[in-house]
């Protein structure tokens, strides 16, 4: 009984995927008129978003853009769900993966691989870049992820990450797992989603994005350093409807060869360039900057690499 939620979640879920592409984003476009226009789903945390972000860009501009996003966010679910059903050999008529071969050189040499994303256009289809592989088909492909709190949401969504041959690991455990697949002598290629909102006791460096001084994670980069990763950035693009271009573009094979911090610089870097080539594939809804740096320096000190309050009751949730 405790699994019967998730049961009739994953039925309805996977008989909604066996819908063919186009009657998927007809379903996505009634869904657009009622999240954008009747629900008004976050649209204030959206519209503070882009305008803070874009101080550039007019009104008129903004508010397309806004419209935009909240079709490509209906689109994103439906894409997302299609991947319980649809063949490993049609979902890649959908996306195309580009510099898998400097993937695969990297395994050659006995070197394992780690992609730094952010939300941006759908970063679960990444999760069939296996698929992609000529010479490493057996490559460990996977998703460091966040459990949700729903159950039954968060077994659907390793089910669907897993559905293509990607693995999912709970970031707790990553580095556990890492260090196991290398003693293994096996080769892996995980991506870590590094764009999301700290809490206050894990923000260790603030940088300059999309206008905003942004708390980052840097946990990431500390493992990718520790394993001796190459290191990859994921830039996606959305030519039209329904089609994906990924392509991993290498940020450095010898992490340790960079100022502390670097891969994370770097990083919010290339994903600014890429939100604004094309701003409406960005995940606008999330409330990434409700965290300032003027609050952090009045409640927190950075001492020797840790945040440390400077009210000793401060708890740093």
């Amino acid at each position: 009984m405790k699994k019967l939620p998730y049961y009739l979640l994953y039925g309805f879920i996977y008989a909604l995927s066996l819908l063919p592409f186009r009657l998927l984003y007809l379903l996505s476009d009634g869904v657009f008129l009622l999240v954008f226009h009747v629900v008004g789903y976050r649209r204030k945390v959206v519209w503070k978003n882009l305008t803070s972000s874009f101080p550039e860009k007019d009104e008129q501009e903004l508010r397309q853009v806004e419209k935009q996003f909240y079709h490509w966010f209906c689109d994103y679910i439906f894409e997302t769900f299609k991947l319980l059903s649809i063949s490993n050999e049609k979902l890649l008529k959908h996306i195309e993966f580009r510099g898998v071969e400097q993937l695969e050189q990297c395994f050659d040499k006995g070197q394992n691989c780690a992609a730094i994303l952010g939300h941006y256009c759908n970063w679960e289809w990444l999760s069939a870049t296996c698929l992609a592989f000529q010479r490493h088909p057996q490559a460990v492909t996977g998703l460091i992820y966040h459990p949700l709190y729903n159950d039954a949401f968060d077994q659907l969504f390793i089910d669907i990450r897993k559905a293509h041959g990607g693995v999912c690991i709970p970031k707790q455990d990553i580095l556990r797992h890492l260090i196991a697949y290398k003693r293994e002598d096996r080769r892996s290629l995980f991506g870590y989603i590094s764009d999301q909102a700290p809490r206050w006791m894990n923000i260790h460096l603030w940088l300059r994005f999309l206008n905003h001084d942004t708390p980052v994670f840097s946990g990431g980069e500390r493992i990718m350093r520790k394993m001796n990763d190459a290191v990859f950035y994921v830039d996606m693009e959305r030519p039209r409807r329904g089609q994906y271009i990924c392509t991993f573009k290498l940020l450095t094979d010898h992490p340790d060869s960079l100022p502390e911090h670097g891969v994370t610089v770097r990083f919010f870097q290339l994903l600014e360039a890429s939100i604004r080539r094309q701003p409406a594939f960005y995940l606008w809804t999330h409330n990434r900057w409700k965290r300032t740096k003027e609050e952090f320096d009045e409640k927190y000190d950075l001492v020797n690499g840790r945040t440390i309050p400077k009210d000793p009751n401060v708890t740093g949730s």
